[in-house]
């Protein structure tokens, strides 16, 4: 799998991206979800074992599915595995205090398919501990599946069957954009958002409003902020000139 390779289907578009897998069998079978919905990147982040795409326990629960793993990576973090993407989505059944935006699956898909032509990854946590809390913040989109809150345990496949489908469903609808008006940019990647928090960090701390020593909520809050309004490339090198100029003033 080429992960620079662009495409315009949401099929090619779309990367599923797991982390610290520990069991082979999920990897196997979240690979069996994924084809049976015509979704082939699978991309591992330190899978607990080494032989995690080529293990038995992988190969049989994909059953027919191997194509998935054959062609699936393995990389050493999360920011390998999101690498390009224009909006990268976390799955938590957990709702944080400083989470980014929460969409439900089929909102999720609507928003893939209708206002985003660029590669887009879903990102699964371990079985056991879900996703760190940094990961789920560095997203834009919190998804969480609106399951009976009595009993609300999916396991990792039945999650990516679950999100796969609406995919599936949105990627085959004749839903079009003629009714919006005005222009819209270029949506900014994951990678150029996190170097703009990077730099709007180190500014504040320039000007003594964020204190190093103790940041506490401030830039998870920003992040939420900023994870709301969908940034424009344009409009995250804007904040990228502010923050530059305030260097610049601090450093005269």
């Amino acid at each position: 799998m080429n992960l620079t390779e662009t495409d315009t289907s949401l099929f090619e578009r779309l990367r599923f991206v797991l982390v610290e897998t520990s069991h082979p069998g999920n990897i196997g079978a979240a690979a069996r979800a994924m084809k049976t919905m015509g979704f082939k990147h699978l991309v591992l982040v330190n899978p607990r074992f080494a032989d995690a795409l080529s293990h038995p326990d992988a190969i049989a629960f994909a059953s027919g599915a191997q194509d998935i793993l054959e062609q699936a990576q393995i990389v050493d973090t999360v920011a390998a595995a999101l690498q390009g993407c224009e909006l990268v989505a976390s799955v938590s059944a957990r709702l944080r205090e400083f989470s980014p935006p929460v969409q439900s699956p089929r909102e999720l898909a609507a928003d893939f398919q209708q206002k985003l032509s660029g590669k887009v990854a879903i990102v699964f946590g371990n079985e056991r501990f879900g996703l760190p809390n940094e990961v789920v913040a560095n997203s834009q989109v919190l998804v969480n599946i609106p399951a009976n809150p009595g009993y609300s345990s999916l396991n990792l496949a039945q999650a990516i069957q679950l999100i796969a489908y609406e995919c599936r469903m949105a990627a085959q609808s004749e839903v079009q954009n003629s009714g919006k008006i005005g222009f819209q940019g270029q949506l900014a990647n994951a990678e150029e958002i996190e170097g703009m928090y990077q730099h709007l960090e180190h500014a504040l701390v320039s000007i003594g409003f964020l204190n190093p020593a103790s940041p506490k909520k401030l830039m998870p809050r920003l992040k939420r902020l900023f994870s709301r309004t969908q940034l424009e490339t344009e409009e995250v090198n804007i904040l990228r000139g502010i923050s530059k100029k305030i260097l610049d003033l601090k450093n005269l």
